[in-house]
């Protein structure tokens, strides 16, 4: 029975270990899905534990049966082996004491039945142990007092099945025999000699007469067991029957007061304030777009998506706990799953106020619509307010019960009152009795009948004459529109007197129509005239620009032979000129051409440009290679200068522009820096992209420019003058030119430049293709 409870001790524990496993389980996978409530998911897994419970029943039947079946089998065996031991002690014993007794038959006949006796009591035998001493023929000589039977008998004849204790003696071990027609175990002990042995044994049914009552017993209790297991089983099931009812009748009304929340957009929540918990409903969850799960929220999960403009979660759970209210409504923002403020409403009393745990229920509903509907109002009814107050008329509404609901300040002045004193609400005959008089009033036929509404004509106090209509509203409210007619007066005024006078006049108007039309005639020819003198403007321009351009082209053809025969007088390719001075004025002649040239250029491509005549084909450049052929271009004359020119530009930088263009920006900004940049100056060229555009920048540090100078750079012929500059010579049309052809890419130029410390270019170029192609 120990062993029993034990074992029903052990398997209540084990079972208790598996359910909370089970319970951690379950909770665990609770928060990573979308579960249903927690009384549908007990439902919905109830069939489930109700049929699995009859298999659990019978497993643990048959697990109890199975463990006491192995039980009794071990204490059935550790029984066996126990007689069989004290029964082969016992014959061993036996021959000991009887060897021991003397040599003589007399001593070993008298110290028999002594030997019997110790033996029977000091190995605790019982009285169903069979002890007996034997000659040399295994004839029993001395016996235990019970079996006198046997005396004088062979046990080769009382013994069945003992032959190989009769030859080999305690070597045989214990064996089954039989005797009488029953099952005995036998151990047997000889004398050295074999003249005498010691048998001792015991009936199978001695030996198991404890086991069996132990078998009986456990299985009477396991009859009781099984028989109380079907009782319980029974009563679960009639008592799960009407569980399934009740729980029906629960889901049902949860389902109808989640559906109502759902369409509501409203959820419950309740606030347990002592231990700082939370419970909201599904449909809360589904208002935010978060996950629902069974466990309670803690006071922090709520805080954390709470709007911190819109009140302290915790300061308003300290005014509860010092019961300073014990109710909330308030409006305030909660941050749903998607990022987003939502306005929630929230409102709840405490369950009761003089418990010592503070329990609050309460309910929230989704504002948001309403709340974006008012401000929308709000906002409208501020853009009627503002779009009413800048009209040139008066205006003024009344509702229904002529209140005062909106008007503007035109009103206010044209009633002489301030627009403290009409506030909104203010009968309206209380702010006629406190307006100023009009001088004048009559009203005027309305076209649309008496329902069409009221159309007046005052003059108020200051002079002027109003018109104001008034129009009654749907709600049968009036709104008066007051429109200042003053001129219209006094033109109508001029027109009565006009008509007056109209009779004598009339020789007069025709005399001054007939002039006037004279005068229109001189204007006509006037106006031929002057669109003639613009067309030869126009004309004379576009023959300037041409000019520019032919002349450009003539004059071109001699330079380029002057340059090239002083270039050879220099050289002396022909011969010496005949004194070093001839030299000096080829290299002058030289020089002053090649200037005029640069001249010459400059004023063709921009009359090119002011003609229209420069075409830009835009294609992906390598800023680059560009920029490093620019440079080439300018190196001897940085080199006469020692300037260094450094150039950080990436090889994989590009832009999309004429390449032509680019290139002449590039040397024409180049040309510059190296001309006003002192001896050992610096010039750095750099490249980047910038908000989708290529920006290129060329900085130097020479003489820069005056502050009041930037404005006139990059006009044609424009040149600024300072000490560092007036040495050096030019047309002025570089940076017009590069300013012409940045913008004609669909770019930009900018200079920055500080007098003494160096001038920054800046160049903005499109770096990705456009859908069009400018072009000039």
């Amino acid at each position: 029975m120990g062993k029993a409870d034990a074992w029903r001790a052990d398997g209540k524990r084990t079972h208790a270990r598996a359910s909370a496993a089970k319970h951690r389980s379950a909770l665990a996978g609770t928060a990573r899905s979308l579960a249903h409530p927690a009384y549908q998911r007990l439902l919905a897994a109830e069939p489930i534990l109700r049929r699995s419970i009859p298999s659990l029943i019978v497993v643990f039947l048959i697990v109890v049966a199975a463990t006491r079946v192995l039980s009794l089998m071990t204490s059935q065996d550790e029984v066996e082996r126990n007689a069989r031991t004290i029964l082969a002690l016992t014959a061993a014993d036996i021959i000991r004491g009887y060897e021991h007794a003397g040599d003589t038959p007399e001593a070993r006949q008298a110290a028999s039945s002594s030997t019997l006796n110790y033996a029977r009591g000091f190995s605790s035998l019982s009285n169903h142990h069979v002890l007996a001493l034997t000659d040399a023929k295994f004839k029993v000589t001395a016996v235990s007092p019970d079996q006198t039977g046997l005396l004088d008998r062979s046990l080769e004849q009382v013994i069945i099945g003992g032959q190989p204790l009769f030859l080999f003696g305690e070597r045989a071990g214990v064996l089954t025999v039989s005797m009488n027609g029953e099952e005995w175990y036998a151990a047997m002990s000889l004398m050295p000699d074999r003249s005498a042995g010691a048998i001792s044994m015991i009936s199978h049914e001695a030996v198991f007469a404890e086991w069996r009552k132990t078998v009986s017993l456990n299985v009477t209790l396991y009859v009781l067991t099984a028989g109380v297991m079907i009782v319980i089983l029974y009563a679960y099931f009639g008592q799960a029957s009407r569980a399934r009812s009740a729980d029906r009748i629960y889901l049902e009304a949860h389902q109808r007061i989640d559906l109502a929340l759902v369409r509501g957009r409203c959820g419950l929540w309740d606030w347990d304030l002592h231990r700082g918990r939370m419970y909201w409903s599904r449909s809360m969850y589904d208002m935010l777009g978060y996950e629902a799960f069974d466990s309670m929220l803690s006071f922090g999960d709520v805080a954390e998506i709470i709007h911190p403009d819109d009140g302290d979660l915790f300061a308003l759970a300290n005014r509860i706990v010092s019961k300073q209210t014990d109710q909330i409504d308030h409006i305030f923002r909660m941050r749903n799953a998607e990022g987003q403020w939502v306005w929630m409403r929230a409102r709840a009393t405490v369950v009761d106020p003089d418990a010592d745990e503070i329990h609050l229920i309460g309910i929230a509903v989704d504002v948001t619509e309403q709340r974006t509907l008012a401000q929308q109002s709000e906002a409208a009814d501020q853009r009627l307010r503002t779009a009413i107050e800048s009209i040139s008329e008066s205006f003024v509404l009344w509702d229904a019960d002529n209140r005062l609901v909106m008007c503007n300040s035109k009103f206010a002045g044209d009633v002489g009152l301030s627009l403290d004193d009409l506030a909104e609400g203010t009968d309206r005959r209380a702010i006629e009795q406190r307006m100023t008089k009009f001088v004048f009033e009559r009203r005027l036929a309305n076209s649309n009948g008496p329902f069409g509404g009221a159309t007046y004509e005052r003059q108020v106090a200051d002079g002027r004459w109003l018109q104001v209509n008034e129009l009654r509203t749907r709600d049968g409210g009036i709104v008066s529109v007051g429109s200042d007619i003053t001129q219209l007066k006094q033109h109508q005024e001029r027109l009565t007197e006009s008509e007056r006078r109209q009779m004598a006049t009339i020789h007069d108007l025709s005399l001054a129509r007939r002039a006037e039309e004279e005068r229109v005639a001189e204007l006509a020819d006037l106006n031929t005239k002057y669109m003639h003198e613009t067309e030869r403007a126009e004309a004379a321009n576009r023959a300037k620009s041409e000019f520019l351009a032919n002349m450009s082209h003539e004059l071109r053809t001699p330079l380029n032979a002057i340059i090239g025969f002083s270039e050879l007088m220099a050289s002396g390719f022909f011969g010496p000129l005949g004194s070093e001075r001839y030299a000096e004025y080829a290299r002058d002649i030289n020089s002053s051409g090649t200037y005029l040239l640069g001249v010459i250029n400059d004023i063709l491509d921009m009359s090119k440009i002011e003609a229209g005549h420069f075409t830009v084909d835009r294609e992906e450049v390598d800023l680059a290679s560009l920029i490093t052929e620019a440079v080439k271009v300018v190196a001897l004359q940085a080199q006469a200068k020692a300037i260094t020119i450094d150039t950080k530009i990436a090889d994989t930088l590009t832009a999309f522009a004429d390449k032509r263009a680019v290139k002449q920006i590039a040397i024409n900004l180049l040309s510059n820096a190296v001309k006003f940049t002192g001896q050992g100056g610096r010039i750095s060229v750099r490249a980047r992209h910038a908000a989708g555009a290529l920006m290129l920048t060329i900085e130097d540090n020479g003489c820069g420019i005056p502050k009041d100078a930037l404005s006139k750079l990059g006009r044609p012929f424009e040149q600024v003058q300072n000490q560092m500059s007036k040495n050096h010579t030019g047309s002025g049309l570089g940076l017009a030119i590069s300013r012409s052809l940045a913008e004609l890419n669909g770019g930009s130029l900018k200079i920055r430049s500080v007098e003494g410390s160096g001038t920054v270019v800046s160049v903005r170029l499109p770096a990705q293709q456009h859908s069009q192609l400018r072009a000039a």
